[in-house]
């Protein structure tokens, strides 16, 4: 077991990640908290994935990404077409078509 001594919190070298479907929701959420610390604010990956960086309380990076299926559906409902949004993110027309038939979507 470390002592408290050996802990050290905000060094940057651990960092959770989860994924949201709603990602518009989950950040007028973290806006509406005070004391946010961010590592950096909501940005748009060049393949189209939206991500948010910020620390928790013990100062551990905690990353919320959109859901990549959530990416597609963004995309496709903007008018981009199958092809177009396999493009747009650089993956082959299977992915796009796969992300599609996911369970539930």
């Amino acid at each position: 077991m470390k002592k408290e001594s050996e802990i050290i919190f905000g060094n940057n070298v651990t960092e959770l990640y989860f994924e949201d479907d709603d990602m518009d929701s989950f950040i007028d959420k973290l806006n509406s908290l005070e004391d946010i610390v961010y590592v950096h604010p909501l940005k748009e990956h060049s393949w189209g994935q939206r991500v948010i960086r910020f620390y928790d309380l013990d100062k551990h990076i905690i990353e919320v990404g959109e859901n990549m299926v959530m990416v597609v559906k963004r995309f496709l409902n903007s008018g981009l077409s199958i092809e177009e949004t396999a493009m747009r993110m650089d993956v082959p027309i299977a992915y796009i078509n796969g992300c599609l038939t996911v369970e539930g979507n």
